[in-house]
């Protein structure tokens, strides 16, 4: 239980923190924390159970592109996130940049919490 919360809080604060720096992603006007905190749920669901299957699938490409075919399954995670909560998301370059940005910030978040 205690790893959830934590990956919940990471996984907002990550969104909340990308949202804030890059212009191709934002929240609907008026969000506030429980829409943070919903996105960042539906973010760790998606990231458990959807993008495995989307990885595996997509594992030939994903082989012949020497693994950067991981950003487009991550940009259409973000869009999958997009479309189930208040986050808005400017089209597929959008979700790109925001996946690779989502990353970083969320591998630094790591960091400072291990």
């Amino acid at each position: 239980m205690r790893n959830f919360l934590i990956r919940l809080i990471i996984n907002t604060v990550a969104l909340w923190v990308v949202s804030s720096l890059y212009g191709g992603i934002t929240f609907a006007p008026g969000s506030g924390l429980g829409d943070y905190l919903l996105a960042g749920l539906v973010l760790g669901l998606v990231n458990t159970f959807i993008r495995p299957v989307l990885l595996v699938l997509t594992l030939p490409i994903n082989f012949l592109s020497l693994g950067l075919f991981t950003l487009v399954v991550n940009a259409v995670v973000l869009l999958i996130v997009a479309a189930l909560t208040s986050l808005n998301v400017s089209g597929f370059v959008g979700a790109v940049v925001g996946a690779l940005l989502l990353t970083v910030v969320s591998y630094l978040l790591n960091l400072l919490l291990r």
